[in-house]
């Protein structure tokens, strides 16, 4: 199958699946992975506990991780490969920081982040899955990730809302969200198909939504 992109980032909320599309998308179509090692982040289990106190450190070493690792995967491009997946989209660092940071500590970031993010290829492509947090909350606990199990409906319910603030401004890139409900496309390979033949479709710039 043709795909018209060479960099596809996959987003969505916690637990919306996208790590697992991803695999997917590699086992199928034999694209380039760029993985998240989100569990490398020794602020996090103790974020979850003090955000206050670790918001800052958990943040910034997510954002630097981030930054080495497409950049790494940018400077040594496969040539095998047509293009590339990723479970994360650059800007999501940006995201998270502005829901966990208070303003001063923000401003900081954003100075820190504008620099980081001109370093490196935007993706051509945004898929976003979405999903009500109620499933959300469902995927976490069926996972078990023992840092994730005290996260709150109001928490995702927040995160949820910026990337939905910010998607509703991006009018550079193709922004495609899929609305998946509690539909597994792990399981449903007709599901899979759906969003594997979405991807095949030149999609204008600006945000579109599509329900399955």
């Amino acid at each position: 199958m043709n795909i018209p992109y060479t960099f596809i980032a996959v987003e969505g909320n916690i637990g919306a699946g996208k790590t697992t599309l991803c695999h997917l998308l590699s086992e199928q179509l034999g694209c380039s992975l760029v993985l998240e090692q989100f569990t490398d982040n020794p602020f996090l289990p103790p974020f979850y506990e003090q955000p206050e106190r670790y918001a800052f450190p958990v943040e910034l070493f997510f954002m630097t991780e981030r930054h080495k690792q497409l950049l790494e995967h940018f400077s040594q491009p496969d040539l095998f490969r047509k293009f590339t997946v990723a479970d994360y989209f650059f800007v999501k660092t940006l995201l998270f920081a502005k829901n966990n940071l208070s303003e001063e500590e923000f401003r900081l970031f954003q100075r820190l982040f504008s620099v980081l993010n001109a370093t490196f290829p935007k993706p051509d492509l945004l898929l976003y899955l979405h999903r009500p947090v109620d499933v959300l909350l469902k995927h976490i606990q069926k996972r078990g990730r023992n840092i994730e199990l005290n996260i709150s409906p109001s928490y995702l319910s927040d995160i949820q809302d910026a990337y939905f603030d910010f998607l509703k401004t991006e009018s550079e890139t193709p922004v495609v969200i899929m609305d998946l409900g509690d539909r597994d496309f792990q399981k449903d390979q007709g599901i899979l198909d759906a969003m594997i033949q979405t991807l095949a479709v030149a999609h204008p710039a600006g945000m579109s939504m599509i329900k399955l």
